[in-house]
């Protein structure tokens, strides 16, 4: 899949590739890339096999060197920004033989690790003369988890020719809905089109400077954006397609975009960095219901199958990882991969609800923050909410929201008027009992909301 891609680029030469601070990269101009990198990592005898740490983001540089480490059979482990503290336990973790990190600038560091590389997994990608991709989980909480993928099956989807957009990449380079815009849009003949910064305004600046047609991020994006007024401050006309993905799209999100964006395609994908995005089809541009993969024991089409035990999505596809470097195996018996995401059944249609971890148990019943959130953010004054559930002798745990207003009001205040509001369109027990002030970002890098469990209250009083 790798010269399939190689051989696709040559054929789209002198079209744009990628735009990184204003400046253009052909096709021809990432070849050349390559062809540079590919001499400087034969010369420090980084071929088949071989474990690299690539820290980096979205750049031409980046894109050629990911490539060509690939090319030559390497398994790249991604990571974005790494804070000092944590380098040293990613590269342990993937058994990084170099770690090679590009610089806000563009500028190349080459540093030499020296670790033996001995995880089975690693090992038996150099025995099948395999490519590699090691994507780590956010670890937003506790250590992150690592993923072994083979390249080759992870590409094997793009090989069907399909339509050429202009994308602004904003999801991360090391992330799996990140390397799947790239992939999509290298075998395509499109072009990546990189903002100045992952914020609302910079990202709708791209899209009217570059003229962007398609947007793949977050629903928390796409609320902050909203909330910004950003899509109407400039002439983003040429979008045509927003996909969203990466955590629960809150309904009410979905319809003010409906009715900011009435002339934009919406559509929802489903991806995990266990197994890669997969091909979904959207009910509707203002339906949350999708309808994935074929069920029963054998893949589909598309190249994957699913099927729902206890309430719960379980995947089997070509695409998914061969196992964690550093957990246990998520895997049924019969090879089905537990994905974690609870959904609502409707005919051949699915719902995502959320994790299964982040559900609050109220006496029995079953609580979806963002079900919640959705009808807390459509009150007036509030700017953002996250709803947590914290211990409950009673109950078992009872319902948080920790919000953020626009207004002058007190949280006192405000929680009589919530729950008045809040009463008219949700059961008594999923109403929050417990409204604190939030005092912090409510989403990370990676533009998700960030949840903390009981013992990690999002807020203070």
């Amino acid at each position: 899949m790798i010269d399939l891609l190689l051989r696709r680029m040559q054929a789209h030469g002198a079209r744009d590739a990628v735009i990184w601070r204003g400046q253009t990269t052909s096709y021809a101009g990432l070849l050349t890339e390559i062809e540079a990198f590919d001499r400087q990592l034969e010369a420090r005898w980084i071929d088949q096999g071989s474990s690299v740490l690539l820290e980096a983001d979205f750049s031409p540089r980046a894109v050629a060197l990911l490539l060509a480490l690939l090319r030559r059979g390497a398994i790249v482990a991604l990571a974005t920004a790494l804070p000092e503290t944590k380098r040293d336990e990613y590269a342990r973790i993937c058994q990084a033989q170099y770690r090679i990190s590009l610089d806000g600038s563009d500028r190349i560091t080459w540093e030499k690790r020296g670790q033996r590389v001995h995880h089975d997994l690693l090992l038996e990608l150099g025995r099948r003369q395999r490519p590699g991709l090691v994507i780590f989980s956010s670890g937003a909480i506790g250590a992150p988890k690592a993923s072994v993928h083979d390249a080759e099956r992870l590409l094997e989807k793009f090989e069907q020719p399909r339509r050429t957009t202009r994308v602004v990449a904003f999801l991360l380079f090391d992330h799996i809905g990140g390397l799947n815009l790239l992939f999509y849009a290298l075998f395509n003949g499109g072009t990546v089109i990189v903002a100045d910064e992952r914020t609302p305004d910079a990202v709708c600046a791209a899209i009217a400077t570059h003229r962007a047609d398609a947007l793949t991020t977050t629903p928390t994006f796409l609320r902050l954006a909203l909330l910004a007024r950003a899509f109407e401050r400039h002439d983003v006309s040429s979008l045509r397609f927003v996909n969203y993905s990466s955590e629960v799209m809150p309904q009410s999100t979905l319809d003010e975009l409906r009715a900011m964006l009435p002339d934009v395609r919406l559509s929802q994908s489903y991806g995990l960095t266990e197994v890669g995005v997969l091909a979904v089809r959207s009910r509707s541009s203002d339906s949350l219901f999708i309808k994935l993969g074929g069920s029963g024991e054998g893949d589909d089409d598309q190249g994957y199958a699913t099927r729902v035990r206890d309430g719960m999505l379980e995947i089997k596809a070509r695409s998914t990882m061969l196992g964690y470097l550093n957990a246990p195996s998520p895997f049924t018996e019969d090879g089905w991969f537990r994905t974690g995401d609870a959904v609502a059944i409707d005919g051949e249609f699915v719902r995502i609800l959320g994790r299964t971890s982040e559900i609050i148990n109220v006496g029995g019943q079953k609580v979806y923050p963002a079900e919640v959130e959705s009808v807390l953010q459509q009150i007036p004054g509030v700017t953002d909410v996250v709803v947590t559930g914290e211990p409950n002798a009673l109950t078992g745990q009872l319902v948080c929201a920790a919000v953020k207003l626009a207004t002058e009001e007190t949280i006192a205040s405000f929680s009589l008027r919530m729950r008045k509001l809040a009463r008219e369109q949700l059961p008594s027990y999923m109403v929050p009992q417990k409204v604190v002030s939030l005092d912090r970002q409510a989403h990370g890098a990676r533009w998700k909301k960030l949840r903390r469990s009981p013992q990690h209250p999002p807020a203070s009083e």
